[in-house]
This record gives C-alpha cells, structure tokens and sequence, in this order.
C-alpha cells in the first residue's frame, strides 16, 4: 500500500498544518479510489458491449442467432453506448446497474446459441 509521509524537517510547520495536510491527503485518497471504481464500471461497461458485438458477428455466433435477436443484441449495444456518451460522469452504481440491465437482455439470447452449438465461439462467456 502506498504511504503519505509528510515530514516537518526545517520546522516551518506547526503540527497544526501537518494534521491538516495528512487529513487532506486521506480525503484525496479516498476521492480518488470513489474515482478509480467509477472510471472501471464505466470502462467494464463499454468493454462488455464491444465484446459482445465481436461474439455476435463471429461466423460460428451467427449460425445460430436470429436476425431479431442480432438485431436486439446491436439495438441495445448502440443504445447502451449512446448512453454512456451521454452520461459518463454517472456514479459507479449507475454503470454497475446498466451493465446488469443489458447483461440480462444478452445473457438469454447467447446462452440460446451456446447450447445450439456456438459455443466454440470466442467472446465473453455469459454471465462472465
């Protein structure tokens, strides 16, 4: 883990503003990790939706989806990725709950065409 050390070497700072500084240091810290999640929901999410839209245009996926479920599938990444232009300063729980939300619309149509056959496909694993 990494550590803050603020040091008085020189005596130029009461204890005062060395308690102020390292209690601003931990907020920091805390801010930037609340940060860090946030940026890695909003990065998963999007990931998920190009991985999906690879899975859905491999030759063996194809084989077994339907136009009206390709077309559900895109439908929902486009849509999906429209709203994260539009939101992507959203809250990690908000892109946490987008992802289950689409997670559910693909995780039954692509575990259809597993157990039809394309299971040998690359991409994300439903559920995964």
């Amino acid at each position: 883990e990494n550590k803050i050390t603020i040091t008085n070497d020189k005596g130029r700072l009461s204890k005062e503003e060395v308690d102020r500084m390292v209690s601003e240091a931990e907020k920091y810290k805390t801010e930037d990790e609340q940060q860090k999640g946030k940026i890695e929901a909003k990065n998963g999410l999007e990931n998920y939706c190009f991985s999906m839209r690879n899975s859905i245009n491999e030759e063996k996926m194809k084989a077994h989806l339907s136009e009206e479920e390709k077309k559900t599938i895109e439908d929902k990444i486009t849509e999906t990725l429209k709203w994260l232009d539009e939101n992507h300063e959203a809250e990690k729980e908000t892109f946490e709950e987008k992802q289950k939300e689409i997670e559910g619309v693909f995780n039954p149509i692509m575990m259809k065409a597993y157990q039809a056959g394309a299971g040998g496909a690359g991409g994300p694993q439903p559920g995964a």
